[in-house]
């Protein structure tokens, strides 16, 4: 297999799934000098004068829209594990004869495992999206017939935007959908708050088929996804399990050592000086992360700082900031809990944004870099502050980029992790798989200390004489080793068989992940 490194050292080769491949150049290197991509014109002439646009059942939409082998088919992820759609999707279409797709989730959860005997079977060729669990280790031992893709939230708005991947066929589930086509995600039996991360996939696939449970009258008031955009209705019983949708990572740690991490985090914002009045930020739905917020909120409060913004994936610990006048806005990507979407239905200062806004590289400025702080997490970190997010020590493929490679774009990106997960050292010499150059992380917090990224001389200036504990990144590593026997061994991988390959924000890609021995 043909290739070369990269500007960060790592092997890419020359084509994935046939397709030439452009190596990572570097931070802001790689700028683009073309066009974006363009549906084909539609005409009103070809769609009915009432606006009613349903039609009997998926198979007959997906007939319609003129589904054939080879063609590339879009979901999006945000009914999470309880997601109903693309399971019974593969199913039409397997039923249905078509073989050699290309799926385009937004991301991929354990309960679309129905989905490896597709994949076996040769319905679906293979995935480019995050895929969590299952989906992951089915592509990590090599049994995918074509190579995953994986990008982040704003990476896969740029892939279509920029024509990098074509949607052939959009399906699209709405909690709430008109026979036009309108849709939101903030009412019904499914409601999820947003379904933002389909917009892409409304703007530039060829056809559109929005699947609701909840079908009302036109109109359907307010519209997250347009129904100009939609070529077909269908009804189904049930898009997703409500109990499933908001629960799995949004539970707040019990842990002691990751509730110091919490507060370790939330102190080091407050002493750092980043947290005073009109600053911005944002935490993700981790235990840790929700742990983190309420820390930050009781410091607030005890300062009388008030937040100018906030970022979500959004639940109830961001909504009681907006509810008890600690912030102005949450500006809202997904929602996880209950809280959230009673909030983004309710609250005109809880405002649904799309990656294109958030998150697209490609575009004129996006939130994520008006971010003054972000809290993530990572499966591994290196002595450089590279960071890790889809493969542990073992090189298997289990997790998703999700919003994590935009948010380090952020003013302080911060990772809080514990030092240590199943007694193996979570800060290495080299990361397994590299998600994010060290020059973009700042901060590392763990429950054996905190490691400023000594790129970082203002942060470092500024908590010079804190009781924090500060220490050098390899100091924390040391005491890690010392307690847990040693660095992971590397893993037993092929390297002549690329599985997948992580992409950069800006469509380059900045490593591969290899078969599992």
């Amino acid at each position: 297999m043909k290739g070369k490194n990269n500007a960060v050292g790592r092997w890419i080769p020359e084509k994935i799934n046939g397709n030439p491949v452009i190596p990572f150049q570097g931070v802001g290197k790689y700028i683009p000098d073309y066009n974006k991509a363009a549906p084909p014109v539609a005409s009103c002439a070809n769609y009915p004068k009432d606006g009613n646009k349903v039609v009997p059942n998926l198979r007959e939409a997906l007939k319609k829209a003129g589904i054939r082998n080879g063609m590339t088919v879009s979901t999006h992820h945000h009914f999470r594990n309880g997601d109903k759609v693309a399971n019974f999707l593969f199913d039409t279409i397997a039923d249905m004869g078509i073989k050699d797709t290309r799926w385009f989730p937004s991301a991929s959860f354990p309960c679309h495992s129905p989905i490896i005997k597709h994949l076996e079977s040769g319905v679906v060729h293979y995935i480019e999206g995050s895929m969590n669990g299952p989906l992951g280790e089915f592509c990590s031992r090599g049994k995918m017939k074509g190579q995953g893709v994986l990008r982040s939230h704003g990476g896969r708005y740029r892939a279509v935007q920029d024509g990098q991947v074509h949607i052939d066929i959009a399906v699209i589930g709405a909690p709430t959908a008109d026979p036009f086509g309108n849709a939101n995600a903030l009412y019904g039996k499914s409601a999820c708050g947003s379904i933002m991360f389909a917009l892409a996939d409304s703007q530039y696939a060829d056809k559109v088929i929005m699947v609701t449970d909840n079908l009302v009258p036109f109109p359907c008031i307010p519209w997250q996804i347009n129904g100009n955009n939609v070529d077909f209705v269908v009804e189904m019983d049930e898009i997703g399990d409500p109990s499933k949708i908001v629960s799995g990572t949004t539970k707040l740690t019990r842990s002691p050592a990751r509730l110091l991490i919490a507060e370790l985090t939330a102190r080091f914002i407050k002493e750092s000086g980043i947290m005073k009045d009109g600053f911005s930020f944002q935490a993700g739905a981790g235990g840790i992360a929700l742990a983190f917020v309420i820390h930050l909120k009781k410091f607030m409060k005890e300062a009388g700082v008030k937040a100018g913004w906030v970022r979500g994936g959004s639940t109830k610990y961001l909504v009681e900031l907006l509810e008890e006048g600690l912030t102005n806005a949450i500006l809202d990507g997904q929602t996880f809990d209950l809280d959230g979407i009673r909030s983004m239905r309710e609250n005109p200062n809880h405002v649904w944004t799309s990656p294109f806004t958030s998150y697209s590289y490609h575009g004129k400025g996006h939130f994520a870099s008006m971010v003054d702080v972000v809290v993530l997490g990572a499966t591994e970190v290196d002595v450089n502050f590279n960071a890790n997010v889809v493969t542990h020590s073992d090189g298997m493929l289990l997790h998703g980029i999700g919003g994590w490679q935009d948010c380090l774009f952020s003013k302080c990106t911060i990772l809080a992790i514990p030092s240590f997960r199943d007694r193996i050292p979570v800060i290495v010499d080299r990361v397994t798989t590299l998600c994010g150059p060290g020059e973009l992380i700042d901060v590392i917090v763990t429950e054996k200390g905190i490691a400023i990224n000594p790129l970082r001389k203002d942060l470092l200036k500024a908590l010079k004489g804190s009781i924090l504990p500060i220490k050098p990144i390899e100091e924390i590593k040391k005491e890690v080793e010392r307690i847990c026997g040693g660095p992971p061994a590397p893993p037993k991988v092929d390297k002549n068989r690329v599985v997948a390959a992580i992409q950069w924000v800006d469509g380059t890609v900045i490593d591969v992940v290899y078969k599992m021995m």
